[in-house]
């Protein structure tokens, strides 16, 4: 007999052997599968409370899922005994009350990207995943293509609703806001790139950029662009030889050093490096600019320019075209969930371009004919631009001053019986990238941390991790100590937690997952 309940006066409540479960216990990362005792459907902000009431009396595990693309298991490990699914907020709409724009937390980044260019012609500098839930993708920072242009994501939150847990151990939804007079403002600002999961359960958001003085939802947040020019590029590993691709990289690298001025026409650009394993054969960048940007046109032409100079190896694929930004260019650039997809990232911050040290690493790992997985890569996106016109304390994403972000990636594989083999390497290729500080990007000249959407539990690990440097400076830096007051004020029980959730300010530590990272 199916063990079901379906309750029409309040959430869906799935459990094993119902048809639905099988689909809603596995997330973007196929490495994790969860097991929770139930998943709860909710679909309003009263029966997230009762949910959460309900479990915290029983002293049942809760965690929450927006979109479910977290790179770790967040929502996944096995003490899980509850999993809310936010899936169904996701409504978006103009609050005219709050001169905002709401936006549920279970809503994916392409709906929304859809409905604020269709109905207002306005959009956000979020991600590139259009399956990513906002839910999770807000608080962390939330950046993408148009970040150059327009800061992160959280430099446009307006407001947060918030289900958090009191020191009775009775839940209640809070708004917190960004005026300066909201006694609840900390919390508004924990949730300005202090990570999912930490503090309560977001159900919504009010997006509403800083000086819009306006009722018409089409001046809230930044104009859409109508059309941009967008270039793509293939270089063959027939060829490319260290030499090569550390001029390659170099020079990629030092354009951003050279083009951070977020009042420069450079800073519309945005461009992607994605450097595949020697096996793939060919590698790639993608650039982007808003056509109807200043000097558009001569930007992304001086751009490649400057990334190519010295490389000596011609690209086998090099188109250079106007697009439509929303109906061409964002779809193309897309990453869906691989149906089987397993995955092991790692990212860190670049103050400035790769030290000597790194490009040779890079080449090591990425030439290595030992190595048999051609998705494996290193990937720089550019960063910067408006992003450092915030100080560090603003939000609570600390990294304010770096110009490109990068990965370190495994790549995409689909049997259990290849993790072994892609993790190792991947770790290896970070801890050795970052030999000179502990295998970490440790804040110096150079890098400055790493960011908490991509999250990685090896950070905690003192077996890869051996700087001295807890995890919590590499994401949260300076701001670490007040995000730990803010977890004190609003979940005391530390209800709220995963394997890098912020601590409660006594030192007590964080219950951790039995799951092998």
């Amino acid at each position: 007999m199916t063990d079901k309940t379906v309750d029409p006066t309040g959430p869906a409540v799935i459990r094993p052997g119902d048809p639905r479960y099988e689909n809603l216990v596995q997330g973007f990362n196929h490495r994790f599968v969860g097991r929770p005792d139930e998943v709860r459907l909710v679909t309003t902000t009263e029966e997230v409370v009762a949910a959460v009431d309900e479990a915290v009396a029983a002293g049942r595990r809760i965690a929450v899922r927006s979109g479910g693309h977290c790179f770790e298991n967040f929502t996944t490990s096995p003490d899980i005994e509850i999993l809310l699914d936010l899936s169904e907020l996701n409504r978006i709409a103009h609050d005219p009350a709050r001169r905002a724009i709401e936006v549920g937390s279970g809503a994916l980044l392409g709906d929304v990207y859809r409905t604020l260019f269709k109905r207002w012609g306005v959009t956000i500098p979020g991600g590139t995943g259009f399956e990513v839930g906002v839910g999770g993708h807000f608080p962390v920072g939330g950046y993408g293509p148009l970040s150059r242009r327009d800061g992160l994501i959280v430099d446009h939150l307006y407001a947060v609703e918030v289900v958090v847990v009191d020191e009775s151990g009775r839940a209640r939804a809070v708004v917190a806001t960004s005026e300066p007079d909201d006694p609840h403002r900390d919390l508004w600002w924990a949730h300005t790139g202090g990570g999912g999961g930490n503090f309560g359960v977001v159900t919504r958001y009010w997006l509403r950029t800083p000086g819009a003085d306006t009722d018409d939802p089409a001046g809230l947040l930044p104009k859409a662009p109508a059309r941009v020019w967008k270039r793509t590029v293939m270089w063959p590993w027939d060829g490319m030889t260290e030499r090569s691709l550390t001029t390659l990289l170099r020079n990629y690298a030092t354009w951003y050093e050279n083009n951070d001025d977020a009042d420069s026409p450079a800073a519309g650009l945005w461009s992607n490096l994605i450097v595949t394993h020697r096996n793939s054969g060919m590698f790639g960048m993608t650039v982007v600019i808003d056509h109807d940007g200043p000097d558009a046109e001569k930007v992304f032409a001086e751009h490649f320019e400057s990334v190519s100079a010295g490389v000596g190896v011609e690209p086998v694929v090099h188109t250079a075209e106007v697009v439509p930004w929303f109906s061409s260019w964002l779809p193309s650039y897309s990453f869906p969930s691989d149906p089987k997809g397993r995955y092991k990232d790692k990212a860190a911050y670049l103050r400035k371009g790769f030290t000597d040290h790194q490009l040779g690493v890079i080449w090591r790992y990425l030439s290595d004919p030992e190595h048999t997985n051609p998705m494996s890569c290193i990937v720089a996106a550019g960063f910067g631009g408006k992003v450092n016109t915030v100080a560090p304390d603003a939000t609570a994403a600390v990294q304010r001053d770096s110009v490109l972000k990068v990965l370190y990636c495994a790549g995409i594989w689909q049997s259990e019986e290849q993790d072994e083999a892609n993790i190792a390497w991947v770790r290896a290729f970070y801890r050795d990238a970052y030999a000179p500080s502990g295998g970490v990007p440790v804040p110096d000249e150079y890098s400055d941390g790493t960011y908490i959407g991509y999250p990685d539990r090896d950070l905690a690990d003192p077996a890869w991790n051996t700087s001295g440097v807890p995890w919590s400076t590499l994401y949260y830096g300076g701001n670490y100590p007040r995000l730990q007051q803010v977890k004190r004020t609003y979940d005391p029980g530390n209800v709220f937690r995963h394997a890098l959730s912020v601590e409660l300010p006594d030192g007590e530590a964080n219950v951790k997952e039995d799951q092998d990272a």
